[in-house]
């Protein structure tokens, strides 16, 4: 029997893949793993645009256990998002941080839009641990946490 088997990556479209990749690399940590461009062929018909073209990178988080994947659409036209919360379908990063608090500290002249700086969690199944919502250029939603526990 086909069983599913783990997440490879979660990807994400960008107006700007180089602006983005600085945030990803700059901010978060992550390492670039490739950068290409692909235009129609397998990526036209996985993806339902028969024009489709796109600049795209793959990146590591920083240890390694997850790509992330940075897609700038040149064709078809890019339609913009508005992005919240709360939006049905609307999906964030969630990075682990071991002092977030000094993380949050090292980043905040860097031009970050943060929704929140570091909240105490203190009920529920992570309580003791923080966390902070912020937004990479795009406006998508990236998490902090720190765990109570390592």
């Amino acid at each position: 029997m086909a069983r599913i088997g783990s997440v490879h990556h979660t990807g994400l479209t960008v107006r700007n893949l180089e602006r983005s990749i600085a945030f990803y690399r700059e901010i978060l940590d992550c390492t670039v793993i490739l950068e290409q461009e692909k235009t129609g062929g397998y990526l036209a018909e996985i993806v339902g645009y028969p024009d489709a073209s796109v600049k795209m990178a793959m990146l590591h988080d920083p240890a390694g256990h997850h790509i992330i994947e940075l897609f700038q659409y040149l064709s078809p036209e890019m339609l913009i998002a508005e992005l919240e919360p709360r939006k049905i379908g609307n999906a964030h990063l969630c990075f682990l941080v071991e002092d977030l608090d000094s993380f949050y500290a090292r980043i905040q002249d860097k031009g970050v839009a943060f929704i929140s700086g570091p909240v105490r969690v203190d009920t529920g199944a992570n309580a003791g641990g923080a966390a902070l919502y912020m937004k990479d250029p795009d406006g998508i939603t990236i998490e902090l946490f720190q765990p109570a526990f390592p």
